[in-house]
């Protein structure tokens, strides 16, 4: 699964797709933070976060599956941004 994220990362380097904002939700997510307690955070609602979380796995190419936690996925992606340039 983590050499799939990889392969993911260095073509087009989707993370710079991202906003500031999604950047900074996913950093909040890294963090470990709920989608409540970042919405606290960033003054938005929680269906803002969860919309700005939509943004990020469909930027990453983190489609709806079964098998993976996209959740987990993106913050590896976040976590290891830099080993993939």
């Amino acid at each position: 699964m983590i050499s799939k994220l990889f392969a993911r990362q260095r073509v087009g380097q989707p993370l710079e797709a991202l906003t500031p904002r999604e950047r900074e939700v996913l950093e909040m997510m890294a963090a470990g933070w709920s989608d409540g307690a970042i919405a606290q955070r960033l003054y938005a609602s929680e269906g803002t976060i969860g919309k700005h979380i939509s943004n990020i796995f469909a930027k990453l190419d983190l489609p709806v599956s079964t098998d993976d936690n996209r959740r987990v996925l993106a913050v590896l992606a976040y976590l290891n941004r830099d080993r993939a340039a």
